[in-house]
């Protein structure tokens, strides 16, 4: 495959294929938390939480949804040559808050004419049905995403990580979005404690297996301020090197199904809460070395799934109907 074309379905092409334009995300934030961090699950949040969330924080300078979408349109449109845009709600859990509540976001964004829809970013276990009944009645003039954080298919790993939540609860979110037609995207964490590349393709092929419109691959980078700092710095946690997730992030998409959109294959830390490792902030030179990775290894995304592996999402837990997964010995936690 030549270098200039991605060996993988990337989400820009994606995008012009329907709308015939550069659209761009518009990463918003709602003022919303977690039920993971305001002691519902009686936890203080997954191990790698940024404490102030993932996304702009313009919620807590007091930025309504109208006037983030004004400023970020103004510099994409300038930056990227974006006409469209879809209005990414992506800090913390954007489905946790009353119906009203969220029905009113919802409508702020797309009142502006040149959104085109909605992608909503939240948990499995915060989707109850009258939530996704709203997004399915939105999806019928917008196009509309939801995104699953998922991190891992394996229930140790989650346990480890405080998720709050195991692989069947994602299951069941899944099928309850894809029966009113929205399309799902997944996140998944590579490097977390514990997990090989083995553990890391079994949660591709687990994926593989349901029916899942497009994935998100992050790197697990150390974040100041959180559990996985203190892991980090008394030695209980090892950052994947580049070269180590060049390889896994290439094996990976090796075993998704060729249809899926790839949204993205690596992170992008805040410089000043960064911590460890620091190569994760070179976002050009980690797509470079893994296109170069992909190219001399002969991967392509699709590589290793045949289609009759694909089954029929059934609600249960991780290893009922969709293969077991491997037992995980953790390095902490």
């Amino acid at each position: 495959m030549p270098m200039e074309a991605k060996p993988y379905r990337d989400f820009n092409s994606y995008l012009r294929g329907i709308f015939g334009c550069r659209v761009h995300k518009i990463s918003l934030d709602a003022g919303l938390t977690c039920p993971n961090r305001d002691g519902t699950l009686g936890t203080s949040g997954c191990i790698y939480c940024n404490p102030k969330g993932s996304g702009t924080g313009a919620s807590r300078k007091g930025l309504s949804i109208t006037e983030q979408i004004r400023a970020a349109k103004s510099y994409l449109a300038a930056r990227y040559k974006a006409k469209k845009f879809l209005a990414y709600f992506q800090s913390f859990t954007n489905t946790y808050a009353p119906l009203d509540t969220l029905r009113s976001l919802y409508a702020e964004a797309l009142s502006d004419p040149d959104v085109v829809g909605l992608s909503i970013g939240t948990r499995p276990d915060c989707v109850p049905d009258p939530v996704l009944d709203l997004l399915e009645d939105l999806s019928r003039t917008h196009l509309v995403w939801v995104e699953y954080g998922l991190q891992s298919a394996h229930d140790e790993t989650l346990q480890t990580i405080r998720r709050g939540h195991g692989a069947a609860c994602f299951i069941d979110a899944v099928e309850r979005t894809r029966e009113r037609g929205i399309p799902v995207c997944v996140h998944v964490i590579l490097g977390l404690p514990g997990e090989t590349v083995d553990h890391m393709t079994a949660t591709a092929s687990f994926l593989a297996r349901l029916d899942i419109q497009g994935v998100k691959i992050h790197l697990l980078y150390v974040v100041r301020g959180t559990v996985l700092e203190s892991w980090y710095r008394h030695g209980r946690y090892r950052c994947l090197t580049r070269e180590e997730y060049v390889r896994a992030c290439g094996f990976f998409l090796a075993h998704l199904p060729p249809q899926v959109v790839v949204q993205r294959v690596t992170g992008d830390p805040h410089p000043e809460e960064l911590v460890a490792p620091l190569w994760a902030l070179e976002k050009q030179h980690n797509l470079t070395a893994l296109l170069a990775f992909m190219e001399r290894e002969g991967l392509f995304q699709g590589k290793f799934f045949a289609p009759s592996q694909t089954v029929a999402p059934q609600t249960g837990s991780a290893g009922t109907g969709h293969g077991e997964m491997p037992s995980l010995s953790t390095q902490a936690g």
